[in-house]
């Protein structure tokens, strides 16, 4: 494999991984959804919900 072949390779996002991406933005009110990429690659899904206290 040429060195510049990963740069031409489509990078392929798993069904389940937008799923659980959709699942967390369903369910969150407040806060963040945050998607960790490397090599083209989601690695990693976190989610990060405040809660507010009246």
């Amino acid at each position: 494999m040429d060195k510049d072949d990963h740069l031409t390779q489509k990078n392929v996002i798993q069904e389940r991984d937008i799923n659980k991406i959709i699942e967390f933005l369903e369910t969150i009110q407040y806060g963040s959804v945050t998607v960790i990429v490397q090599d083209g690659k989601i690695l990693q899904i976190e989610k990060n919900e405040k809660i507010r206290i009246k």
